[in-house]
């Protein structure tokens, strides 16, 4: 396999901290982002510089959609393994703004995967999220259940990922694996995410705006758990399940080599709790408003994690507790607050 690897969404939240640990473990890594302007510039410049630092890395700036431009890189590299971390994300925000979901999520992932097929890539692990369960309220989520009825277009268009990469995993043989993250959290975050927004209205003495009453619950899962499954998930492409059957479908594996893989703490928790360790990490009460929950929201989400579990011997082990104090930490020191 080659030693260099692609991850794209290089300047997000979850891609800085994949390509870093990459680094790390001695890898080459060319890191692809647009730095579109969905929130602050500034912060993924910031992750970058941290990157740069390191010699393996090198930085692309290109948008996802971009056809030709995406051709190219893929024609002039050879990557072993593809990390697909870019793309357009946000429930609330697809409501405002579909079209940049269906140019990045789309669009974009239609000409990752392309340029994966037409350039010999071993290994291509790409982002979905717990937000495909969609109308489902058995819990805990599992990935052999049906996702059939999202209720956001950025559910949809990770349903839609999921369903590309099993076409090009079946017709070319392409190996594929989609991880389903469960809200992720941690260092290096992102401002539109509720650990960010409720610290800054915590420190400024503003008002938490806590929908659904506080009462909905995250499988809050902290970044250093997300990064350690991808690293293990890379070197162990999919194969084919041989016991897969059209008769009874596991939506889970396939008779091509392809996989899917929730990746979650495995404990709910309610907003109203983040919001009291919250509050403990940075010794001041929240002000607290609440609301109905918002379109597209989904009231709940439990990852069940044992397939992960079965296939690199790893289950997220970061407490809330000890993940939010992280946190706290971090989001004092890079704001001098």
């Amino acid at each position: 396999m080659s030693k260099t690897i692609l991850v794209t969404g290089a300047a997000g939240f979850i891609g800085f901290h994949v390509a870093g640990r990459l680094l790390a473990d001695g890898w080459t890594v060319i890191g692809l982002d647009n730095l579109n302007d969905y929130y602050d510039v500034g912060l993924k410049q910031a992750r970058l510089a941290v990157l740069a630092g390191n010699r393996g890395f090198r930085f692309e700036k290109l948008d996802l959609a971009d056809r030709a431009g995406m051709a190219a890189l893929f024609a002039r590299e050879t990557f072993g393994t593809v990390i697909h971390l870019g793309a357009q994300a946000g429930v609330r925000y697809s409501l405002m703004n579909p079209q940049a979901y269906v140019d990045s999520n789309l669009t974009g992932f239609g000409n990752v995967i392309e340029g994966c097929r037409r350039n010999g890539c071993e290994h291509l692990i790409f982002a979905s999220s717990s937000s495909v369960y969609g109308a489902n309220t058995k819990l805990p989520f599992r990935t052999s259940d049906s996702v059939d009825h999202p209720i956001s277009l950025y559910a949809a268009t990770k349903k839609a990922n999921e369903l590309m990469a099993h076409t090009y995993a079946h017709l070319f043989g392409l190996p594929a694996t989609g991880l389903r993250f469960f809200t992720v959290y941690g260092p290096w975050g992102r401002p539109d995410m509720a650990m960010w927004i409720f610290a800054r209205a915590i420190l400024a003495g503003e008002p938490i705006r806590l929908f659904g009453n506080g009462d909905m619950q995250r499988d809050f899962t902290f970044i250093d758990d997300i990064v350690e499954a991808i690293v293990r998930l890379a070197p162990k492409p999919p194969r084919p399940n041989p016991v897969w059957s059209g008769d009874a479908p596991d939506p889970a594996t396939s008779s091509a080599p392809w996989r899917i893989f929730n990746i979650g703490a495995n404990v709910p928790v309610e907003l109203m709790h983040v919001v009291t360790l919250m509050e403990k990490a940075i010794g001041r009460e929240a002000v607290k408003e609440f609301l109905p929950i918002q379109p597209g929201d989904l009231p709940a989400t439990f990852a069940d994690v044992a397939d992960l579990a079965a296939e690199v011997d790893f289950r997220p082990r970061t407490s809330i507790e000890d993940g939010i104090a992280r946190f706290v930490a971090w989001y004092r020191d890079y704001h001098r607050v």
